[in-house]
């Protein structure tokens, strides 16, 4: 869903907010002035001077205060600044302003004028414009997150630099990017898609999509040797009034382990480690013992209800364990709740017409061989709880991969071999995006972002996003 052209957009969202904050600047003295003379706050003041004599330092606030916030960045609009990067900005510029705006007052009749008013207006302005970011940041998430106000954009390259910046787009739909598509220099390996990132051909088709799917902005990540392509590619874009970006692979390498710094304007350029580092998985595995094992005992009453409604639903076990592939490519048996009846593996090659999932995945939205209880179990993702003693024993976390099948790693792609760099986890990036919802590919791409960019907030967000998914339900079958 469009609405003008992106960068008209971005033009009208700089100007509203700018707007925005006139009247904040302006609101913000008028409290200033409330506390400093009417609640007295801090301190008595000994002097009268009316809201009106304020006025003049009212206009040159309001004329000072939004080029600071242009000159510091406040209105660059990056998409995934966090809201304290934005915060530091608004700091940084606000303390410029009211240094000006205090030596203006030794100018003129310093007894007249509350210097702690202009301290208190500088507070209020850097707290309700932190406000006022947090509530546009939240806004503008929700609405790119159902397509509204999204660029659209083309992936020429279908490369790993492609595929990070597919899986950054896939895992943070909060930037407002929908993928129409990609191509690639080699016309076979751009008729293959990537998930639902659908492949569309050579080079040769790029004015044709550009034109026929209304592409905002066109992704570059080709190899830096194809230099001449990619000129060309830049060429044909202006020429199209689309804006090309391009990715640089710098010598191939992994975007992902690209790491800028900057000294004094010279760009600096290193390799930083990809994956979790030692400490790191130190730090992870305290965190996954303690709530694996408070998690455990809080869990155990509704754990052993589960285990009294399996027996008592369908004879058999109450627990099904299955061997997967965890860490390393190590094997290890996973326990989960009974939710299908005894010896349902031996009926999955008689019921493979009905797969519904693809790649290497089985899925049967409908699944005959599930009980009754197994089938709430399913829904609810509850028949995982016995996985917690997997998360003691060190084979699983409690956030990360989905643990697959050895017959599934058997048929993984090499750019797909990445999800086992770290322990499968009982809820993931992929389970929280749509779990069976989503493709193969998508779900890979996933797991590869959450590898790449874990913290402990990370998995934090994660856990909090998994307990809504558990009470609806949604893609889990």
């Amino acid at each position: 869903m469009r609405f003008g052209h992106p960068f008209s957009r971005q033009k009208a969202a700089t100007w509203l907010l700018i707007l925005s904050d006139l009247v904040i600047i302006n609101f913000a003295l008028v409290g200033a002035y409330w506390m400093r003379y009417e609640l007295k706050w801090f301190a008595e003041v000994g002097f009268g001077a009316s809201l009106s004599d304020y006025g003049p330092f009212a206009l040159v606030l309001s004329l000072l205060l939004p080029i600071a916030f242009k000159l510091d960045g406040v209105y660059d609009n990056r998409r995934g600044q966090s809201w304290f990067d934005q915060i530091y900005a608004i700091v940084n510029a606000t303390a410029k302003g009211t240094i000006v705006l205090l030596a203006l007052t030794f100018g003129f009749r310093p007894l007249v004028y509350s210097r702690l008013l202009f301290l208190e207006a500088a507070a209020l302005i850097v707290l309700l414009t932190g406000f006022s970011r947090l509530v546009k940041g939240n806004i503008e998430a929700r609405l790119r997150r159902r397509g509204i106000g999204v660029d659209r954009v083309l992936i020429v390259g279908r490369g790993e630099v492609g595929r990070t910046v597919i899986r950054t787009i896939v895992a943070r739909p909060e930037l407002g990017y929908q993928i129409v598509g990609l191509v690639d220099d080699n016309p076979d390996k751009g008729q293959t898609s990537i998930g639902r990132v659908e492949g569309l051909g050579g080079l040769d088709k790029l004015a044709e999509v550009v034109d026929h799917k209304a592409v905002d902005q066109v992704f570059i990540t080709l190899p830096w040797m194809y230099h001449r392509k990619i000129m060309g590619i830049v060429h044909e874009c202006q020429r199209k009034q689309v804006q090309a970006r391009i990715v640089p692979d710098l010598f191939q390498m992994s975007l992902s382990r690209v790491d800028v710094d900057d000294l004094g304007g010279i760009p600096l350029i290193g390799v930083r480690d990809v994956t979790i580092n030692h400490w790191q998985r130190v730090l992870k595995r305290g965190i996954d013992v303690l709530s694996a094992g408070i998690g455990g005992l809080m869990a155990a009453p509704l754990m052993a209800l589960i285990a009294l409604a399996i027996k008592f639903d369908s004879p058999g076990s109450v627990f099904f364990r299955q061997l997967r592939v965890g860490k390393g490519g190590e094997q290890f048996w996973c326990y989960k709740f009974r939710s299908m009846h005894e010896g349902s593996e031996d009926e999955q090659e008689r019921l493979q017409a009905y797969n519904e999932a693809d790649g290497p995945l089985f899925k049967i939205r409908d699944d005959p061989r599930q009980t009754r209880v197994g089938r709430w179990l399913r829904r609810t993702s509850l028949d995982e709880l016995p996985q917690i003693y997997n998360v003691l024993r060190g084979e699983m976390s409690l956030v990360g991969p989905r643990p697959p099948l050895p017959s599934e790693v058997a048929q993984y792609q090499v750019w797909q071999m990445r999800r086992m760099e770290v322990a499968p986890g009982i809820t993931g990036m992929w389970q929280v995006s749509g779990r069976s919802n989503l493709t193969f590919d998508e779900g890979c791409l996933l797991d590869i972002y959450y590898i790449e960019n874990w913290s402990p907030f990370l998995d934090i967000k994660i856990l909090l996003r998994t307990i809504p998914k558990v009470f609806i339900g949604d893609g889990a079958y």
